[in-house]
């Protein structure tokens, strides 16, 4: 789909649009990539670009009359809409609560946007919106504003979803991607690619012997948890689209460090590897929905690591690498038998329509 320089003037624009390989938009533009952020790069901030705006986190930090807010949105189009441990409803409502925690704020209130394709069925309907309450009921936060559209029939796809939230940062807590140093530890909370395998289970009809259950859940209590441990943690992400590669590799361009991870010490089950080698993905580039990515100094590693633990979402917390000094901006990964190699950050994604 590669094409020559695109400079066309398109209708109401005064400048060229500023993407510079393809004339329409791919499904791997959304897929948390590298061309999802030549989009963002080229086409958003090139016009949006603001301090708020620029550490490109998963939500913006805010100073406001004196109390610090994190304030972040998102939207949902996952397919299907239900799924083996949640739906759309749920997931809406958990992934912004998530945003909020990896911005080190306590989760408050949320809004929510809901555009509905003609013929979507109202029992569904209901399913979904009873879904939402459950889970800001368990996360701890309100709805407390919201907007629903109608589209025609074939315009949509049954239900989209945007929530968005606000929470409040405590005092104490500083997270920011540039503030990792080498010799920093690299924590997880348990198995990876669970979400991303379970969407694929429904899709392609999949049977294993034990089902695949997606991890989506509400993080804000193991964040807290591990905040009592200490306030002492650099960067919280949580690796949705893209997955633990992506997310590693945009801290350490962002940090300008290395990342070394240990393929021994990562956590995964042995359903999602048997699918990922019967479906020829690799796991570290499989989205997750309930699983949060620690960066934390080496002498508050092992607080951190025993405060997950003891939350029923950090069971299986591990220690999966460190940031180094070397190969700044890439992510090597030490195999199991000795070798190393890059594992860089896909153009797309291997499985869309995931969130």
């Amino acid at each position: 789909m590669a094409n020559e320089p695109f400079t066309d003037l398109s209708a109401g624009l005064s400048c060229p649009i500023p993407i510079s390989d393809y004339k329409n938009v791919l499904l791997a533009h959304g897929g948390g990539g590298k061309l999802t952020h030549q989009l963002i790069q080229k086409m958003f901030l090139s016009q949006f670009g603001n301090e708020f705006l620029a550490p490109l986190h998963d939500g913006a930090l805010l100073n406001v009359n004196g109390s610090r807010l994190a304030f972040s949105t998102d939207s949902y189009v996952i397919n299907p809409i239900f799924f083996p441990g949640g739906d759309i409803g749920e997931l809406a409502v958990n992934g912004t609560i998530n945003d909020l925690a990896m911005c080190g704020a306590t989760p408050l209130y949320l809004s929510s946007g809901l555009i509905i394709e003609e013929g979507f069925s109202m029992e569904n309907l209901w399913r979904v919106v009873l879904s939402m309450q459950k889970a800001a009921e368990r996360g701890g936060v309100k709805l407390v504003t919201g907007d629903t559209k109608v589209v025609d029939r074939g315009k949509g796809d049954g239900i989209f979803i945007n929530t968005s939230g606000i929470g409040v940062i405590p005092d104490g807590i500083n997270i920011d991607p540039k503030s990792i140093r080498p010799g920093d530890k690299i924590l997880i909370n348990g198995p990876i690619a669970v979400h991303g395998i379970a969407i694929m289970s429904v899709r392609e009809g999949l049977e294993f012997e034990t089902e695949i259950i997606s991890d989506t859940a509400a993080l804000n209590g193991l964040t807290a948890a591990m905040f009592a441990a200490t306030k002492n943690i650099r960067v919280l992400r949580d690796p949705t689209r893209g997955g633990v590669a992506s997310v590693l590799n945009e801290l350490a361009e962002s940090s300008q460090v290395g990342v070394k991870l240990l393929e021994e010490k990562i956590p995964l089950t042995d359903e999602v590897r048997g699918a990922c080698e019967i479906l020829g993905f690799d796991p570290l580039y499989v989205a997750n929905e309930g699983k949060l990515i620690a960066i934390v100094p080496p002498e508050d590693a092992d607080a951190v690591l025993a405060a997950m633990r003891a939350h029923p979402l950090g069971v299986g917390a591990q220690i999966i690498g460190e940031a180094t000094a070397d190969h700044k901006g890439l992510v090597l990964l030490h195999s199991k038998i000795g070798g190393s190699r890059v594992v860089d950050m896909l153009s797309g994604e291997q499985l869309p329509r995931i969130c």
